[in-house]
C-alpha cells in the first residue's frame, strides 16, 4: 500500500498561501499547516468538542460587541512558510468576521483543549507559534482523570515574544481577558 492510497498527493508535498486559498472547504476541514506541510489530527472526541463549545459561548457572551468567540476558525499566523492553525476555541474582533484569513492581529485569545495525542503540540509547540505570532492570550485546558478540567492562562510578554504564566483553574474559570469572564466546567 502506497501513501497515495492512504492520502492524496496535496498532503504530501509544501504548499504556499495561494494554493491554499483555492481549496475547497472540504480539503480545509480538520487540517492544519505547519511550515507549509498539512498536518491532519485525529477527530475530537466529544467530551473535546462540548468542553470548547461551553468556552466559545461563555467567552462569546461575555466579550460584549467588540469580539465574538467560535470553535470553528482558522488563524494565519504566517504566510511563509505557510502556517495556519485551527486553534478550539478562538476569540476575534468582531469588525473582522467577514476578514480572510483571520490574522493574529485579529486575535485577542485562543484556546486549545488537549487531547490524546496532542499533548506535545499544544502544550510546547503551538504555545510558542501563538507567542510568536503576537496572539495576547493563550488557554490550554487539560482533562483531567478527576473529570474536572485544569485550565492555564498565559499572557504575553510583548518585549519577549513569549508567554508567561497566567492562573491556573480548576472546574471554575473566573478571569478577565480584557473582559470579565467565569465558566463552570465540572459539568463537562
Amino acid at each position: 500500500m502506497t501513501a497515495e492510497m492512504i492520502a492524496p498527493a496535496w498532503m504530501h508535498q509544501q504548499i504556499s498561501a495561494q494554493e491554499y486559498e483555492s481549496w475547497s472547504e472540504e480539503q480545509c476541514a480538520g487540517v492544519e499547516i505547519v511550515d507549509g506541510m498539512v498536518v491532519v489530527g485525529p477527530s475530537a472526541s466529544k467530551r473535546h468538542n462540548r468542553l470548547a463549545r461551553i468556552l466559545a459561548n461563555a467567552l462569546d457572551a461575555a466579550a460584549g460587541p467588540d469580539w465574538n468567540a467560535d470553535t470553528d476558525f482558522d488563524v494565519r499566523l504566517h504566510d511563509v512558510p505557510l502556517n495556519n492553525r485551527h486553534p478550539d476555541v478562538t476569540v476575534y474582533r468582531a469588525e473582522t468576521i467577514d476578514v480572510t484569513p483571520s490574522r493574529p492581529e485579529h486575535v485577542l485569545l485562543v484556546v486549545e483543549v488537549v487531547s490524546p495525542g496532542s499533548e506535545t503540540t499544544d502544550r510546547i509547540v503551538k504555545t510558542d507559534q501563538y507567542a510568536k505570532a503576537g496572539i495576547p492570550f493563550y488557554w490550554r485546558v487539560e482533562q483531567a482523570p478527576t473529570g474536572v478540567p485544569i485550565t492555564y492562562t498565559y499572557v504575553l510578554d510583548p518585549a519577549t515574544k513569549g508567554y508567561r504564566d497566567g492562573e491556573m483553574f480548576t472546574g471554575v474559570i473566573e478571569a478577565a481577558v480584557p473582559f470579565p469572564v467565569a465558566v463552570d466546567l465540572r459539568a463537562v
